[in-house]
Order: C-alpha cells, then structure tokens, then sequence
C-alpha cells in the first residue's frame, strides 16, 4: 500500500485525469470496497454534500474497516432515530479543502467538518488519525477533492 509513499507521487500521477472526473462518492462507489461507507452516508442524507464542488478532503474507511465495528453499533447508526450521532462520525472523516498526503504528514492536527480535531501523527512509514487508524492508500483524487484510504473507523471525542 501507499502509506506515505504517496509523498512521491505528483501531479503527473498516470491515471490522474481519469481519477478527476468522478467526484468523491462516485469515486468510492466505483471502488467497490466502500459499500458500507456508501450505505452510511446515505442513511446520514450526506451523498448530495460530498458530490458539491468541495474540495473536501475524506478518511474513507474501508468496508473491513467498517467490519470491526461491533455489528450491533453499526446497525443502531443506520436507524433513523440516530441520524444525528451518524452524521457527527461520517463528518469527523472530511475535511474541508483538498489535504494531499505530503501536506497531511506536517500537520499535528486537522479540524473536520464537524468543528472536532483529528490528531494527525507519522508512525513508521504510514500517516495516523487519532492514534488508531492509518491510512493505507492516499492521494486518491477527485473532481472535488481527496480520498485517503483508512483501515478503522475513528469515532469523535464526545462534546
């Protein structure tokens, strides 16, 4: 994986231009290993926010990153009567402007669309959010913005 080799990669990164004319959601969607990410945004009526012109910049957990959730968690935050809770962790993994990986691993911190901090640390060769997740895939651009690939969900500290 990428980790933080993703410093190395420029702005002529061969499949760029194809990569930039899909948005943020049809980018993971396409992807194929984001489907409960997909599911939890819609459930949190966030799909339509994260197709806007952005640039955003996204911690996408993976589908297996999503698995480590109790399952009983993950289905109580897809009922409606907790649409609130849901939004509040869906949000803590955006961003708002575009934070390429040779940028993201000179920040101590990165404050999320949900006005909390993610704590931001180099540990090894891979970029780590809160201590607990890492990303596996970086710089992964879209026409709004950009993914980078997480292996765990990271939860908000609460208020």
């Amino acid at each position: 994986m990428l980790g933080l080799q993703a410093k190395s990669i420029g702005p002529d990164h061969h499949g760029d231009k194809k990569a930039a004319k899909k948005d943020i959601v049809d980018t993971a969607v396409a992807a194929g290993s984001f489907k409960t990410l997909a599911t939890a945004l819609g459930a949190a009526e966030l799909v339509e926010a994260l197709k806007g012109d952005g640039p955003f910049t996204v911690f996408a957990p993976t589908d297996e990153a999503f698995a480590k959730l109790p399952k009983e968690t993950l289905a109580s935050l897809l009922k409606p009567e907790n649409k609130s809770k849901l939004v509040d962790i869906l949000t803590y993994h955006v961003v708002s402007g575009k934070v390429m990986a040779k940028t993201a691993v000179t920040l101590d911190k990165a404050t999320a669309l949900n006005k909390k901090d993610i704590a931001l640390a180099v540990k090894g060769d891979s970029l780590t959010l809160n201590g607990t997740a890492k990303v596996v895939t970086a710089d992964i651009k879209c026409s709004n913005g950009v993914i980078h690939v997480i292996d765990t969900v990271i939860l908000p500290p609460a208020k």
